[in-house]
C-alpha cells in the first residue's frame, strides 16, 4: 500500500486497475488516497453465481425499478454516505470526481433500485475489457442493493464479461459465491479477462429475464 504521489486522472486510474490496483482514502473527509494490491482478492465467478431462492423470488416480484447509468452521481453519493454500521467510508471527494469522470469515457456504470421514484439501493464499478471491478453498494431498502447485484451479474454475462473483481469477500458477498484467490491467480485472471471483446450490453428486459432465470436454475 503506497501513498499516492501524482495528482490522479482517469487515464492514470485505467492504467492502475489494468494492472491490478484500486485506489481507497481512509475516510470521507480524508484527502489521501492509497492504491491497493491485496495478497488475497475477492471475485465473484460469473459462472458459478449462486442465486438464493428467496432472492430470486423478490427480483421476480419486481418490486423495484432498475436502470442502469441513469444517476451514476447520485449512486455513488449513496454508496459514499453513512449507514448503520458504516458511519464512515473510503470513498473521499477525489475518488467521487475520478469515478464521474470516468463514466464520462464510459469505463463507469451504475446499477440502480427504484422505489416510487426514489433511489434506494445500487452498485457502481469499473468496466475495461472482459473485466468489471465492482467498487461499492448501498441499500436503503430491504435486498435493493442484492437485486442491483442480480442485475449486474446477467448484463455481465449477456456482455460476455470474463471477470467480477470484488476487491474484497464480505459475508453479504460470500452468499453469492464469493471466494478470495492468491495475488498471482487473480493476475493471471485479471490480463486473459482485459483481452476479452466483452461490451456494456444495452440489455433489453426480455434478455435480462431470461438471464435471470437461467442464474435462478443455475
Amino acid at each position: 500500500m503506497s501513498r499516492r504521489a501524482l495528482e490522479l486522472t482517469p487515464e492514470l486510474m485505467l492504467r492502475a486497475y489494468r494492472a491490478g490496483l484500486f485506489p481507497m482514502a481512509e475516510t470521507r473527509r480524508g484527502e489521501k488516497l492509497y492504491w491497493l494490491d491485496p495478497e488475497q482478492r475477492g471475485v465473484l465467478p460469473l459462472e458459478r453465481f449462486h442465486l438464493p431462492r428467496r432472492l430470486a423470488r423478490t427480483v421476480r416480484a419486481g418490486l423495484f425499478e432498475v436502470t442502469v447509468d441513469r444517476d451514476f452521481a447520485a449512486t455513488v453519493r449513496g454508496c459514499a454516505a453513512p449507514a448503520p454500521g458504516r458511519e464512515d467510508t473510503w470513498i473521499n471527494h477525489d475518488i467521487e470526481r475520478l469515478f464521474l469522470a470516468l463514466h464520462a469515457l464510459g469505463h463507469a456504470h451504475s446499477v440502480e433500485c427504484w422505489a416510487e421514484g426514489r433511489l434506494v439501493g445500487g452498485l457502481y464499478g469499473v468496466a475495461i475489457g472482459g473485466a468489471f471491478f465492482g467498487e461499492s453498494m448501498f441499500s436503503r431498502a430491504t435486498d435493493a442493493s442484492k437485486v442491483a447485484l442480480v442485475h449486474l451479474v446477467a448484463r455481465l454475462i449477456l456482455g460476455g464479461y470474463r471477470l467480477l473483481d470484488t476487491q474484497f469477500v464480505t459475508l453479504h458477498l460470500a452468499q453469492f459465491g464469493a471466494v478470495e484467490i492468491p495475488r498471482e491467480d487473480y493476475k493471471r485472471r485479471l490480463v486473459d479477462a482485459l483481452a476479452a471483446p466483452a461490451r456494456w450490453p444495452d440489455a433489453t428486459p426480455e434478455a435480462l429475464t431470461h438471464a435471470i432465470a437461467a442464474l435462478a436454475s443455475g
